[in-house]
């Protein structure tokens, strides 16, 4: 595989962590500890997954977290006395709640309930309010900011670049969507009920595809020299991860394309150690 076309994430979070390193030692003089609580149901592998993973990162960056676990049973009622007890923690600084949460729970009726100042992952409706208005003080998905990222560090100017986005989900597509018209990128957003899809993906000059369809996109969809970002986090039937991109049958195509694994995915909780950073110094009235 030809490196110098992949865009890896990993160069991407460590550039992110140097920054919030110093940024974290400098509250710490001030007797400020940015905190993340992290609130799981139950014992999803990919809940666990994630949390070690941000554990992991926040260690580095030196950021405290915290994991509120709860029963698989708990009742929607008192999953939202626990997101009420943490907005209510003034040593809270962020709260992220793993999603999707069992049926039971109204994913709908809980996302008013948290604090739009804490939610560093853009659950409450307020932030995704905020990402649409280009608020600088609310809070994009992480994966969508990811992708913002990943695109910046390798200098990737957005501006009146034709962007096609596969997929419409409110986690990614649609935020991510609206984080490329700030940047005034020209946005078509596509979906599986578009008509003539490789047609309208060949065209764009950067693809950024978050189907959930393993090694959907092959070279059909891409046009020559076209940048391709891999949203996409799937297994094939050996249990292998893979992206929504065959990434070897494009290579030859691609000017630029983020891997799978190793891309998007593993900046995702620099960015969320970034949005509790952020989180702390609003909450805190610090510039």
């Amino acid at each position: 595989m030809s490196e110098n076309k992949l865009m890896k994430g990993k160069a991407v979070a460590d550039h992110i962590t140097e920054d919030i390193i110093k940024q974290v030692e400098e509250l710490n003089k001030d007797g400020i500890f940015p905190k993340l609580a992290m609130v799981r149901v139950g014992n999803d592998e990919s809940d666990l997954s994630y949390q070690r993973g941000a554990t992991n990162r926040f260690k580095k960056c030196g950021i405290e977290t915290t994991v509120v676990e709860l029963p698989s049973d708990i009742t929607q009622d008192e999953y939202i006395q626990a997101i009420e007890r943490l907005n209510k923690d003034e040593s809270i600084h962020g709260i992220l709640c793993f999603r999707p949460l069992p049926k039971h729970i109204d994913e709908d009726v809980v996302k008013y309930h948290i604090d739009e100042r804490k939610d560093v992952d853009c659950f409450s409706p307020m932030n995704l309010v905020k990402v649409v208005s280009n608020d600088k003080k609310g809070f994009a998905p992480c994966t969508p900011m990811g992708v913002i990222e990943i695109l910046d560090y390798y200098e990737i100017d957005l501006v009146g670049k034709n962007v096609v986005v596969l997929g419409r989900s409110l986690v990614v597509g649609k935020p991510l969507s609206m984080l490329l018209l700030n940047r005034n990128a020209t946005v078509t957003i596509c979906h599986s009920k578009t008509s003539n899809l490789k047609e309208v993906a060949k065209k764009a000059d950067i693809l950024i595809s978050c189907m959930g369809v393993g090694n959907m996109i092959n070279r059909d969809y891409i046009g020559d020299n076209a940048i391709v970002v891999d949203v996409g986090i799937n297994f094939d039937e050996y249990g292998n991860m893979c992206g929504d991109v065959d990434t070897e049958n494009v290579l030859d195509k691609v000017s630029m394309i983020t891997p799978v694994p190793g891309g998007v995915g593993s900046v995702t909780t620099s960015v969320l150690a970034r949005h509790v950073l952020k989180a702390c110094n609003q909450i805190n009235e610090l510039k």
